[in-house]
C-alpha cells in the first residue's frame, strides 16, 4: 500500500524541493520506483559525520532550510491536493550536486481535503521527530510536520541528532530539551555547531542563526495551535528584520510517566502501530530552568 501510495501521490506534485520521479514498475516480483539521481545523497550523512559536516557552512545550511520549508509550503497548499508528509527528517532530505534540498519518501505521506481540520490515523513515523497530539491521539494536521521541520531545523543547526527510544537504547536527553534549557538561559551559542561558525562568522550571521533558532522552537511548540503554519515559517526565515514572537514551552516527556511499546519500534526509530493499539502513555510537563 505504501507503494501505490507513493506512486498515487508524486505523480501529481512537483516541485523544485521535492525529489522527481521518474518512473516505476511493479510487474515483477519487487515493485520499483525510479527517481532522479541525487549525487549528494541525503543531509544526514553531511551534518551527523564528523568530517562531512565541515563542508557545511551557514550559507549552505540555510539554502537547505530555506529549499525544505519552501517544499513543504508546496505540500501543506497545494491546490490540487492537501499532503502531509509525515516523516520529515535529515535522511529524507535529498541533495542535489548544488546541494538544493528535496524532500523524498512520501510513502507515509496522507492527503485530505480542505474541509477537515484534521484526520484520525494510524500512528507511522519516527520517534524524536513525531509531534505529540499525533503520538497520543493519532489526530494528524500539517502542524505535525511543522513540529518536525522545527526538529531538523535544531539539528542542522547543532549538527546533532534528536535522541530517539529504540529496543537497543535507553532514554536519554533528547535535542529538543537539550537546546531548550540553552534558549531559556541565553546560552545557545555553546550548542551550535562550530564548523559553520568558526570561520568568518560576522554578528548578522550569529543573529540569523540564533533567530532560525528561535523559529524552530516556535515550530516545536507543545500547542499545535501555536506552531506557524509553513508558509509563515519561511516568511520569518526569508525577513530577518521582521520581529517573531518568542515561543512557549515545547513538549516534554516524563520518563518514569513514559510508556512504550518498543516491539513496534524498528532499529532505525521507525513506529508503526495500528490506530487501535495503545502506543504510549506521555505526561508534558513545564521546564524551569535553575
Amino acid at each position: 500500500m505504501d507503494f501505490i501510495n507513493e506512486v498515487n501521490i508524486i505523480s501529481i506534485v512537483e516541485h523544485k524541493n521535492l525529489v522527481r520521479l521518474l518512473g516505476c514498475c511493479c510487474s515483477g516480483p519487487e515493485s520499483l520506483l525510479v527517481y532522479e539521481y541525487l549525487p549528494n545523497k541525503s543531509l544526514d550523512q553531511f551534518i551527523f559525520d564528523h568530517e562531512k559536516r565541515k563542508e557545511m557552512n551557514w550559507e549552505r545550511r540555510f539554502k537547505i532550510i530555506t529549499g525544505t520549508a519552501q517544499g513543504l509550503v508546496y505540500l501543506h497548499e497545494n491546490p490540487k491536493v492537501r499532503i502531509i508528509h509525515r516523516d520529515i527528517k535529515a535522511s529524507n532530505i535529498l541533495l542535489d550536486w548544488k546541494l538544493q534540498a528535496k524532500i523524498a519518501d512520501f510513502g507515509l505521506v496522507r492527503s485530505f481535503t480542505e474541509d477537515k481540520s484534521h484526520i484520525s490515523t494510524a500512528i507511522v513515523g519516527t520517534l524524536g521527530y513525531m509531534a505529540p497530539e499525533y503520538v497520543a491521539h493519532g489526530q494528524l494536521t500539517e502542524k505535525a510536520d511543522v513540529y518536525s521541520f522545527g526538529v531538523l531545523l535544531l539539528e542542522i543547526i547543532t549538527g546533532r541528532q534528536n535522541g530517539m527510544i529504540t529496543k537497543t537504547s535507553e532514554y536519554s536527553e533528547s535535542l529538543l530539551t537539550l537546546a531548550w534549557k540553552h534558549y531559556q538561559i541565553g546560552t545557545m551559542e555553546d550548542i551550535i555547531d562550530s564548523n559553520m561558525t568558526s570561520n568568518n562568522c560576522t554578528n548578522s550571521m550569529r543573529r540569523q542563526v540564533l533567530r532560525t533558532a528561535q523559529i524552530a522552537f516556535l515550530c516545536t511548540q507543545e500547542n499545535a495551535l501555536l506552531r506557524p503554519s509553513m508558509s509563515r515559517a519561511l516568511q520569518m526565515l526569508m525577513r530577518g528584520d521582521e520581529e517573531i514572537p518568542k515561543p512557549t514551552n515545547p513538549p516534554f516527556i516524563d520518563e518514569d510517566m513514559m510508556e512504550l511499546n518498543l516491539c513496534l519500534v524498528d532499529s532505525n526509530g521507525l513506529l508503526c502501530n495500528s490506530s487501535s493499539s495503545s502506543v504510549a502513555t506521555m505526561s508534558y510537563s513545564s521546564f524551569c530552568p535553575r
